[in-house]
């Protein structure tokens, strides 16, 4: 397991853009999964929405490409000497609204990667049901 520390000494995002509390399955230089415990106290929740706080879908699209740097860097022999960026996000589907008490469980597999470029699949789930999926890439 990877604690929050450890993915604090792996990503540059803090709070409050740190989208990941715990690493709990990694798997060098294949997947790697994730959970994100979401709390009223979220700041977005300020302004989206105030009546009716649900989770911003770009933010959990964000989380899945956290995950994915942790796999990136961890398994990488460059490790601490890059940062991860997206290169493209293709396929996303939004299949439910996440709200606070909602524990996310992110789950991310690393499909082929190409010289600093890397594709991934990803999805997001709460209580065992799809909430986001998608693939995108990211670069070095």
């Amino acid at each position: 397991m990877i604690d929050v520390k450890e993915i604090m000494s792996i990503l540059p995002h803090r709070y409050p853009f740190l989208l990941v509390d715990r690493i709990v399955e990694f798997e060098k230089g294949k997947r790697a999964v994730g959970i994100k415990n979401v709390t009223i106290n979220e700041k977005f929740f300020v302004g989206h929405f105030p009546e009716n706080p649900v989770m911003p879908g770009v933010l959990m699209v964000e989380a899945m490409a956290q995950v994915a740097g942790v796999l990136v860097l961890k398994s990488s022999e460059t490790f601490g000497k890059k940062d991860v960026y997206f290169a493209a996000i293709k396929e996303v589907k939004f299949r439910k609204i996440v709200t606070p008490g909602d524990q996310l469980v992110i789950e991310v597999e690393l499909l082929n990667s190409k010289r600093n470029i890397y594709f991934f699949k990803g999805k997001i789930t709460v209580d065992g049901k799809i909430v986001v999926e998608g693939e995108f890439a990211a670069t070095t």
